[in-house]
């Protein structure tokens, strides 16, 4: 295990002198686990998401930047390390399956995992070497996460701010940076973070964008320091760096508490639903009830209370979309469409459900009229430790039915097993690319600790 010194020392200081030293004996054997099945999530979202238009209009944007054989773009042959990481990282937060952490708020894998095996394939790294990239990427992307949420979350995406920080540590462990340059990577990167929710008012692909371009910074943020490129000593902590730029109230020791003894990584969360992750635990309720004795179809609900917390009722307070786009981030959609079809998946979420007036199944609309969405201060108290809802069902004869969960399906605390990860896979790219196709990716997630180079795994995964 890596020494680390924190007392009297910047807290980007200690972050970075941990990365640069981390190897991947250090990583216990339930984090090489844990890691696999992150990259193995990853790829489902990867492979499928790039057929989607988005991923589409970022591969032709990407291929006008230059020419370079560096590392596989998925579907859309190869690209320099810092392209391929803003192809494929768009390309894996668009069908919003990819994984999510409760304390950061943040979906690591599409602008981490990217990065790292760009830089894995250009510099001909090890399947281990891989692993150990994305398990330092994770962690330091979930411990800034945390140090500067809730209030973070206000204005800015974790997922494009402090998950370019995970880019660029992983990127900087794959080049074998000392401390000094893998402090310069964390400034260069800290610089360049950015990702305002303001997207979410016109439910546009900048979402998308800011994994992508998450990714591409740290890969940027590492060559640069790689060559001698200085970036800010206390990006972290210092008067003008992120933690007081981003937040109003940080907490800098989330960074350094259990540094080198406590994986992040392992608090990982899957998403079972193709929506946004704040109406996962609602979802589930829903399915729940509807398996449950009192559900007679959704003719005879009279009511539905949802209760839940305030930073993802803010984002998910839609209650009649009028795009799929909106429709992920609606809760009272995915209430209604989980109650009356029974899942809540890529179908769902069809162009022809909507219009400019908004939904348009006429059972759907029915239900979503139902359908009451609160905030509950003491569900929000408990955020972001815990994704909580309280729901009451009330029947059209009186009868009442509470349910609430802490936790969604997925996460540590609710697990699905690898095999239900799989699973996921399979269902996401065999339509697209077939079941040889799926396979083959499970089977080379399986073998990347024997791997000799990360350049031979992905490049004829699919066509």
């Amino acid at each position: 295990m890596p020494h680390v010194t924190i007392a009297d020392q910047p807290v980007s200081r200690v972050l970075a002198a941990f990365a640069a030293r981390a190897r991947f004996a250090d990583l216990p054997p339930a984090a090489v686990a844990d890691t696999r099945r992150a990259v193995l999530d990853w790829l489902g979202s990867a492979l499928a998401g790039a057929l989607e238009p988005p991923a589409r209009m970022t591969q032709r944007v990407v291929a006008t930047l230059g020419q370079s054989n560096d590392a596989t773009v998925f579907s859309a042959g190869r690209a320099s390390a810092a392209g391929a990481a803003l192809a494929n990282g768009v390309a894996s937060h668009i069908l919003e399956l990819d994984d999510v952490h409760k304390g950061s708020t943040l979906h690591a894998a599409a602008p981490i995992i990217p990065a790292a095996l760009a830089v894995a394939e250009r510099e001909h790294r090890s399947g281990q070497a891989f692993l150990l990239a994305v398990a330092l990427g994770y962690d330091a992307a979930f411990r800034i996460g945390e140090a500067v949420n809730p209030s973070h979350y206000r204005f800015w995406h974790p997922t494009g701010t402090a998950a370019t920080f995970g880019a660029a540590v992983a990127a900087g462990s794959l080049l074998d940076l000392d401390q000094d340059a893998m402090a310069d990577a964390l400034g260069s990167a800290g610089t360049q973070a950015a990702g305002l929710w303001e997207f979410n008012a016109d439910g546009t692909m900048s979402k998308h964008l800011h994994p992508g371009k998450a990714a591409m910074n740290g890969v940027l943020a590492a060559d640069l320091a790689r060559e001698g490129f200085t970036g800010a000593g206390r990006i972290l902590e210092g008067d003008r760096g992120f933690f007081r730029a981003t937040s109003t109230g940080f907490d800098a020791t989330r960074v350094t508490d259990g540094l080198g003894t406590v994986w992040k990584i392992s608090e990982n969360c899957y998403k079972l639903h193709s929506c946004c992750g704040h109406t996962h635990t609602a979802i589930d309720l829903a399915l729940d009830y509807r398996a449950g004795p009192a559900w007679k179809g959704a003719a005879d609900l009279r009511s539905i209370e949802v209760r839940t917390y305030a930073s993802g009722y803010e984002i998910v307070k839609e209650m009649n979309p009028r795009t799929p786009y909106q429709a992920k981030f609606s809760l009272a959609y995915c209430i209604a469409v989980g109650l009356l079809e029974g899942r809540v998946g890529l179908d769902q979420f069809g162009p022809d459900r909507f219009d400019d007036r908004g939904v348009t199944d006429p059972a759907i609309r029915s239900l979503l009229k139902r359908i009451r969405v609160t905030v509950d201060p003491e569900v929000t108290a408990r955020y972001p430790a815990e994704w909580g809802t309280r729901m009451t069902f009330t029947a059209t004869n009186g009868t009442v039915v509470n349910l609430a969960a802490a936790f969604p399906r997925g996460n540590p605390e609710n697990p699905v097993s690898t095999a239900v990860l799989e699973t996921k896979l399979r269902d996401l790219v065999s339509p697209r690319h077939g079941l040889g196709a799926a396979e083959r990716a499970i089977q080379a997630v399986n073998g990347l600790e024997q791997c000799p180079d990360m350049a031979t795994v992905f490049p004829d995964l699919i066509p």
